[in-house]
């Protein structure tokens, strides 16, 4: 009669010791901060509609803001105050990018999405040249010139955010809702393209209808401004609060001590933002005027073609906190150094065509952007990570992203409109040749 109960005692024992032993052994299914993520996304996304609709819509309201008579001229000069705004986004990465080292990735947030929004509301009801002359667009550089500021501090802001509030094994997945934001605000833009060109008269579209976007663009951010004021400024800012103050000149620190991090951003941020602004913007002018296609027809392959970048955005993030960044920033290179001279020769008035080359060119350039975060905030600490990442990405931008719709209309213009791509070529080389200088960084602690 003893030998059981000392047995039944023995294994309840053991049950529960092994039950206490499961409890602190078995991790926890990881669950995503929704909501956080959605808040800072959602400013993300209202910063990139924004950018993004004055490069879809250039085309038609640059003899708006310019003299009429030669439409190639207004486009051009509609284009380079698109250009010279570029190099405004360094300021606001400096200038920002150092506000969010010092006072907090949230506050630094809440104001790029007002510049922004106040940007897009002051070009909605710019008078044109007819009626005030040459004083249109000055102004309408001045409000591109804050909306270049915003999206300076902005980049660096988010992207700093969203890595550090990431467990340092996920960080890929909790990345890949900056592109995921970013693709569905360049998709709300596209199929406004989309509706516009095949509903409205082109002659109503140049006279008003391209002020519509402007003003939804607005109204849209005072939704995300609501969403972030909730937002919780990220642990490992509070962890590090006070260094940035130490620090008296952020950007030559970057230089001094982090030579290598910088030039690894500008390397592959060349082919980041000409990849980007090839499908999001270049494309446009290069399709309807160089190849004869349809208005709609291109807003609809780009919608596609975007539809297609936004799923892949979480599933190559993943790929990333399993593989590493290492190769999958090189399989992107090579990926998009073999195939954008042979995919812009499938630019055509054909929609299929058209609808194949923004899907594989956009699903090809998913596999960069969907880490891109999360690589670019472990390159620098965080005492000037934003400040780090805010300089030297949108000053790359500024020199190859801001120039490429006005590149690519002035080699059409010249007779080379193909020459272009060759120039995105040299840049996938110039990436790969970066990504080797990598330290592999998936699963490491942020500086």
């Amino acid at each position: 009669m003893l030998v059981p109960v000392i047995r039944e005692k023995i294994m309840k024992q053991y049950s529960t010791s092994l039950k206490n032993n499961s409890d602190q052994t078995i991790p926890r299914k990881h669950k995503l901060p929704v909501r956080t993520l959605i808040a800072a996304s959602s400013g993300n996304a209202i910063e990139w509609f924004d950018w993004t609709i004055y490069a879809i819509f250039a085309v038609y309201f640059s003899t708006q803001f310019f003299p009429k008579g030669n439409d190639n001229l207004a486009l051009i000069n509609t284009y380079a105050t698109f250009a010279l705004a570029f190099f405004l986004r360094p300021l606001g990465g400096i200038v920002i990018g150092r506000f969010a080292d010092l006072k907090g990735r949230k506050p630094a947030m809440i104001l790029t999405i007002c510049m922004m929004a106040g940007g897009s509301a002051v070009i909605g009801f710019l008078p044109t040249f007819e009626q005030i002359g040459w004083v249109s667009p000055i102004l309408l550089l001045v409000a591109r010139a804050a909306q270049g500021m915003s999206l300076g501090g902005e980049v660096s802001n988010a992207s700093s955010y969203v890595a550090e509030i990431a467990p340092n094994d996920r960080r890929g997945r909790y990345s890949s809702f900056y592109y995921i934001s970013t693709g569905t605000a360049v998709l709300a833009a596209s199929l406004l393209g989309f509706v516009f060109t095949r509903f409205m008269p082109a002659e109503d579209l140049m006279a008003y209808g391209w002020r519509i976007p402007f003003f939804i663009g607005g109204f849209l951010a005072i939704a995300a401004l609501w969403l972030r004021r909730a937002m919780p400024e990220s642990d490992e800012f509070k962890k590090h609060e006070g260094k940035a103050e130490k620090i008296t000149n952020p950007w030559m620190l970057t230089i001094r001590k982090y030579p290598k991090s910088v030039m690894q951003i500008v390397g592959l941020s060349m082919l980041n933002t000409l990849a980007y602004y090839t499908y999001f913007a270049a494309l446009v002018p290069f399709a309807t005027r160089q190849r004869g296609a349809d208005g709609s027809d291109v807003f609809m392959a780009m919608s596609i073609g975007t539809v297609v970048f936004i799923l892949l955005q979480y599933p190559f993030g993943a790929l990333s906190d399993r593989i590493g960044r290492k190769p999958m920033i090189m399989l992107w290179a090579v990926l998009t150094a073999v195939s954008t001279v042979p995919l812009s020769h499938l630019v055509t008035n054909d929609a299929v065509m058209l609808t194949l080359v923004f899907s594989f060119g956009l699903g090809t350039y998913a596999v960069y952007s969907s880490i891109s975060s999360a690589l670019m905030s472990e390159l620098f600490p965080t005492s000037i990570r934003a400040t780090g990442i805010g300089i030297w990405l949108n000053l790359t931008v500024a020199i190859f992203g801001g120039t490429a719709s006005l590149v690519i209309t002035l080699l059409g213009s010249w007779g080379y409109p193909t020459a272009f791509f060759w120039y995105v070529t040299a840049a996938a080389v110039i990436a790969f040749i970066t990504a080797l200088s990598l330290k592999e960084t998936n699963g490491a602690a942020l500086q």
